[in-house]
């Protein structure tokens, strides 16, 4: 898998077409997250312009970064990260999402994408890393406590106000890829 960034300025008119089909094919294929987080007005019809748009309203902050994950040429994750929080008090840098095309869930690549992200995070001096799940994803939060992180405590998000687990791992020692 090889991650590459989406790129700053990045607007609801800046990603190709070809990419931005793609983009929205990996969202629409995750319904029941759609479903919880009420990002989308319809689940069932999500489309590009949508897609572009929540994309721009990511990498509207300064830190953010949309990271495309690639297996065999075919896009397969998206991860969008927050190198600095807007709370001065919270020092680590965030994965404000991950997501994993549905027909390649249980195939590693969730896993991989995000020790991908923690290595970038790591190579630039981090300690940590943390993800807010939000509450009403059970199945989410037992994904990423199986990855090591950690309940660090509850809060709503900042964006919807969304009742969320707050999650943290330590970027120190390296963890095994296996």
């Amino acid at each position: 898998m090889i991650i590459e960034p989406l790129g700053l300025g990045a607007g609801p008119h800046d990603i190709p077409g070809p990419l931005l089909t793609e983009l929205t094919a990996l969202y629409a294929s995750n319904r029941a997250f759609q479903q919880l987080s009420g990002d989308f007005p319809d689940p069932d019809d999500i489309r590009p312009e949508q897609v572009a748009a929540a994309l721009a309203d990511e990498l509207a902050h300064p830190d953010a970064e949309v990271l495309l994950a690639r297996a065999e040429g075919a896009l397969v994750g998206v991860a969008v990260t927050l190198a600095h929080h807007p709370d001065p008090a919270d020092p680590d840098p965030w994965i404000g999402l991950l997501m994993v095309d549905a027909g390649q869930h249980r195939s590693g690549y969730g896993r991989q994408l995000a020790r991908l992200v923690e290595d970038r995070f790591r190579a630039a001096g981090r300690d940590g890393v943390r993800i807010a799940v939000l509450e009403n994803n059970p199945r989410a939060l037992a994904y990423w406590t199986a990855l090591g992180y950690e309940v660090i405590g509850h809060r709503p998000d900042r964006q919807l106000g969304r009742p969320c687990t707050i999650l943290r791992t330590s970027l120190h020692p390296p963890k095994s890829t296996e």
